[in-house]
Order: structure tokens, then sequence, then C-alpha cells
């Protein structure tokens, strides 16, 4: 299982687009095959950093996922939201394993 967290840099004035843009990822991620953590507006401090953050089983996975998310019409809708509004200014991504389970209980190597 691998973890995709994505950071966003959007425009301080535009939260409320990027708020609807991640509530429609929460419907569209999930049908599409991945596990949806959350995205995260902007609260206190930066005004311009976002995240959002979902597990898939690999990065094969990945792929067939983000094919199905380009071909989903709720998918499409919002990426083209995102293009016309444009709210993103930057976006980038990373993948990472969870390293520190089981939690709770030290194993020594």
């Amino acid at each position: 299982m691998i973890t995709c967290f994505i950071r966003y840099e959007i425009d301080p004035f535009k939260t409320a687009q990027f708020e609807h843009y991640a509530r429609v990822w929460g419907e569209a991620i999930p049908r599409c095959g991945a596990e949806l953590i959350g995205y995260f507006a902007p609260h206190e401090g930066s005004a311009t950093t976002a995240y959002g953050v979902y597990t898939i089983d690999s990065l094969a996975a990945y792929e067939a996922y983000r094919a199905r998310l380009r071909d989903d019409p709720l998918g499409r809708e919002n990426y083209e939201f995102a293009r016309r509004e444009q709210f993103i200014r930057k976006e980038d991504r990373i993948f990472l394993r969870l390293a520190s389970t089981p939690h709770g209980a030290v194993v020594r190597p």
C-alpha cells in the first residue's frame, strides 16, 4: 500500500473554489478505486498551501486508477473546473509508504 500526498499551491482568494474541487474528488476518487483520506484547505498559517491525500495498492494500480478518473464524467468535469477557475497555481505529488507500523509497539531490529 502506498499513500499519495498532493501538495497544492492555491490562490488565497479562491479557497472556496478549492473546497468545491475537494468535495467533488470526495465522490469521484473512491468510485475510481483509491481510498481517499481527505483534502485539506488552508485554515491557519499559510493561506496558499492545501493537500490531498489518498492510498492505493501500488504504482500500477495508480496508473489504472488515473485512467478511470480521466474517463469518469465527474472527474473530467472537475479537471475542467480547475482549469477554468485557475485556483491551483502549482501541484506536487509524492508517493510514500507507511514506515511506522505497528503503532504503539517498538519493534527492535
